[in-house]
This record gives C-alpha cells, sequence and structure tokens, in this order.
C-alpha cells in the first residue's frame, strides 16, 4: 500500500485538496487548542489547519511524497507540524499525552481495525477529544457507480456505527451519525457519498 499511496500523493496536484474536512473542521474549532494527533494524515490539509488554529500537531501516514506536501502546505500557510513517515504499527507516543485524536478517512483493514483504533484511543487524555469521519458501509452503493466517490471497496474496512462505538468505547461519545453528503474534495473524493461521523470525550 505504501507504492500506491506514495503514487497518489506524487503528483503535483492535493489529492484531497488543502482545504480541511468540513466536518471535521466546524467541530475543531469548538475545542480549545491543546496537541492533536493526525493519523493517517495523508497530504496534511487538515494537520495544518489545526496549527492554523493554535495547536500543536503531530501527524503520520506511510508515504514520503505525503509528508513533502504536508511540509510545503504547512510552510505556505506559515505554521509548523511534527510530521513522520511510519506506520500504525510502529508509531510510537506516550499513552494519554494527547487533547484529541482526529481520524478523518483513516481506514484499516477489517481484522486490526479495533486494535489499531484501541491503540490510538489509548494515547489521548482523559477529558480529550476524538473527531471520526469516514466511508460507511452503504458507501459501497456509491463508489461501485462512481470512482471519484473514493473510499476503500472492501467491506470490512468500512465503518458502521455500531463499530466504532465498540472500538472507541472509553469515550463518551456526544455526536454520532450516518449520513449521505455530497464530498468535494480535491480528485478523489467527488459526488454522493455515505459517511459515519463520530465525537466523543476520553472518559
Amino acid at each position: 500500500m505504501k507504492d500506491f499511496w506514495n503514487a497518489r500523493y506524487g503528483d503535483e496536484v492535493y489529492a484531497y485538496g488543502t482545504s480541511p474536512n468540513v466536518f471535521f473542521s466546524s467541530e475543531f474549532k469548538k475545542i480549545p487548542p491543546g496537541k492533536a494527533l493526525f493519523p493517517a494524515e495523508g497530504e496534511g490539509r487538515n494537520a495544518v489547519f489545526a496549527a492554523c488554529c493554535g495547536w500543536e500537531v503531530v501527524a503520520f501516514d506511510q508515504s514520503d511524497a505525503a509528508r513533502i506536501k504536508a511540509m510545503q502546505l504547512a510552510a505556505d500557510k506559515g505554521v509548523e507540524i511534527d510530521y513522520e513517515v511510519t506506520s500504525l504499527d510502529d508509531f510510537d507516543a506516550k499513552e494519554e499525552s494527547f487533547d484529541a485524536l482526529v481520524l478523518i478517512y483513516a481506514h484499516f483493514p477489517g481484522p486490526v481495525r479495533k486494535f489499531f483504533h484501541q491503540k490510538l484511543a489509548r494515547l489521548v487524555k482523559p477529558g480529550g477529544y476524538l473527531i471520526v469521519e469516514g466511508f460507511s458501509k452503504r458507501h459501497l452503493e456509491y463508489n461501485s457507480v462512481n470512482e471519484r466517490a473514493g473510499g476503500p471497496k472492501e467491506w470490512s474496512m468500512l465503518f458502521s456505527l455500531e463499530e466504532l462505538e465498540s472500538d472507541f468505547s472509553d469515550f463518551e461519545i456526544h455526536f454520532s451519525e450516518e449520513t449521505t453528503v455530497q464530498l468535494n474534495e480535491g480528485l478523489y473524493h467527488v459526488g454522493e457519498s455515505a459517511v459515519v461521523r463520530l465525537v466523543g470525550i476520553k472518559k
């Protein structure tokens, strides 16, 4: 998969645009600044937005090409982010060291999804925030007829609210929904899409 993402992020154009995800940005503005973690962050659009809002930002992705573009975007916006090229298996951070965990279209293989989510959850302080937006299992209906809708084509990598609420059981869920939206994020998130959204606070 690293080769796939390096190829996707290797173009000059930002694959998913440079503007932050709409749901994430609207929720993030409500939270007092602290230290935030952005796994599978790609080209940095959400991490850079957080830094512009006064947050200390740590991000990672497996793609070297993604980091280059994320750092360029940060420089263009006049902010700094800490961005590592690593996998979730190898990412290392102190438990309860982040005030927010942000997962925007961060889809992991079905057999390891819960393990990875719970590993990330342990990095959040009590009282810290969780913000998730990803494709729901219904999204197969959309990306099967519109390639530009994007998202995994493997059912087990897509989300249900029940799975997310179980994976993040140590968070009090303040908001959750499964809905249909019209995405317009760069080249590869374009068109009608089925998504799940969740906001929680660590117990």
